[in-house]
């Protein structure tokens, strides 16, 4: 059972396919949720994680082509941890062998350079030999669509 709501739908994403080759179901397409709908029924219901920051699956920050390996989700799982423990809410490292690509939301990028020392620190501490802050800012599912 996946969490995909109905805006995920147009987006390339090869987990879904092989997770519908193996009887997968994804109840809240079925109901016709999409991203705002899951985040309204969540904060009717109560539920704390009702204005969470989307969280795609690890694998979604490796290039197409590039192995995906437990070591290298754990690599940047672990870059992503350290950047949200100095603070920064929404995020994506992005994995290109030694370099770590940032994107942060594009009003957190003042603060990045600011504290460029603690950031680099802290990325090479999960493992990577460069930092690189993307000047594009987040954007979620950009190594789509030929973007790689």
């Amino acid at each position: 059972m996946l969490g995909t709501n109905v805006d995920d739908l147009g987006d390339h994403r090869p987990g879904q396919a092989a997770a519908t080759e193996r009887g997968a179901v994804f109840p809240l397409v079925d109901a016709g949720f999409t991203k705002a709908d899951v985040r309204a029924a969540s904060q009717a219901l109560g539920l704390r994680t009702w204005d969470k920051p989307a969280a795609a699956c690890l694998a979604s920050r490796v290039p197409y082509g590039t192995p995906v390996t437990f070591a290298v989700l754990d690599r940047v799982g672990r870059a992503e941890a350290a950047l949200r423990a100095l603070g920064f809410r929404q995020l994506r490292v992005r994995h290109y062998g030694d370099v770590a690509r940032l994107e942060l939301e594009l009003d957190d990028l003042q603060d990045a350079v600011a504290r460029r020392q603690e950031i680099v620190d802290a990325v090479r501490g999960a493992g990577y030999r460069y930092v690189t802050l993307d000047l594009e800012g987040f954007r979620s599912g950009n190594l789509n669509g030929g973007r790689r």
